[in-house]
């Protein structure tokens, strides 16, 4: 009765494997006849994307061989507003061009090309574009709180030398990945230039020497003081987040600020409502810098330093105070300027 049983059970059970097997094969073809499409799309992409970036190329060549017509080109009272709005119209074409050649793979910086290789690492939509500004500044701030946390134990529980060169791997670290994530996001069409590009190397390059620092005397007279600065700067970055997110938040609903700009150290906006409040943080941590540098370079005049990172790491806080320093300055005038600027235009309409 039990061999019977099986028997009748058999086929049954192999009608369903084939019915299933017929199903997976059905879903097979599907799934091959659905990549052969993304892959014939994906060529298609790849045509347009060197067709558009030839056609960019050209309309920039033509462009500046415009605007150096332009600038040739005698005129009268009667030609200077026709002239002016040419002027005007090659300006906005070259601002969309920069729009749009975000979306179009280009060749890597020579940083990008040093540290990854000819690797494409344009995003080609907004969403991921969005996605990876947000979860850079998220990493910053998070790797902000680590190591505020970080210098507030080494600096009030804890004295030992391989906990702060911890710390100062963790600020080498942290400052080299900032370099590479600005870079691709620069890439991508953000809006990060100048100092605060290249204030990240001066502080990995700053970090790297002091973590080569041997023990010593020297080294412990400057450790708390560079644990209190450490601790400082720190704080103030994480105030720069919150409230430079919230000020970028609301000048990007109001349309007045580029949808891939982030929030750097440092004020890349002079628009922003109640900057006086955080500038004296910021001069406060500015000077800070010309303190540590002064205080190395006394260090480094002693019959007894015999370490070569004292007086590299006096020269890095100083760059670091006049970059900083003379680049918050000239936002301030720029956000003055600004601002009389307006107060003009508002009292003329009044009268």
């Amino acid at each position: 009765m039990g061999e019977q049983q099986m028997t009748l059970n058999t086929p049954q059970s192999l009608t369903d494997v084939l019915q299933q097997w017929d199903c997976l094969e059905e879903e097979y073809q599907h799934a091959q006849e659905t990549h052969r499409t993304y892959l014939q799309k994906l060529d298609e992409i790849s045509k347009l994307q060197k067709s558009c970036s030839s056609s960019i190329c050209l309309q920039r060549i033509r462009l500046k061989e415009m605007h150096s017509l332009v600038k040739k080109c005698s005129k009268g009272l009667s030609e200077e507003d026709a002239l002016d709005e040419i002027k005007e119209k090659i300006k906005m074409q070259t601002n969309a061009f920069f729009e749009m050649e975000a979306f179009l793979p280009k060749k890597n910086g020579l940083y990008l090309s040093l540290v990854l290789g000819n690797v494409n690492v344009t995003l080609l939509s907004k969403q991921l574009k969005f996605a990876y500004k947000d979860e850079y500044e998220t990493f910053k701030l998070y790797l902000t709180v680590v190591l505020l946390l970080f210098s507030f134990t080494c600096f009030f529980f804890v004295s030992y030398r391989f906990l702060d060169a911890i710390l100062n791997f963790l600020l080498v670290w942290y400052y080299c990945t900032l370099t590479i994530r600005e870079s691709i996001l620069i890439t991508n069409g953000s809006r990060i230039k100048g100092w605060w590009v290249f204030h990240h190397y001066i502080s990995a390059f700053l970090s790297g020497v002091m973590l080569t620092w041997p023990d010593g005397n020297l080294y412990k007279i400057f450790r708390n003081q560079f644990l209190a600065y450490s601790l400082y700067q720190s704080f103030v970055q994480c105030l720069q987040c919150y409230y430079q997110s919230g000020c970028l938040y609301r000048l990007r609903a109001l349309g007045e600020r580029h949808n891939m700009d982030l929030t750097v150290e440092g004020f890349q906006s002079w628009m922003w409502k109640g900057l006086t409040f955080l500038l004296p943080f910021l001069f406060f941590g500015h000077f800070w810098q010309l303190f540590n540098s002064l205080s190395l370079f006394r260090m480094a005049q002693l019959p007894a330093c015999k370490e070569w990172q004292v007086l590299v790491c006096s020269l890095c806080f100083f760059i670091l105070f006049m970059g900083n320093f003379f680049t918050t300055l000239a936002v301030v005038y720029q956000k003055l300027k600004r601002r009389n600027q307006k107060t003009k235009i508002l009292c003329y309409k009044l009268y």
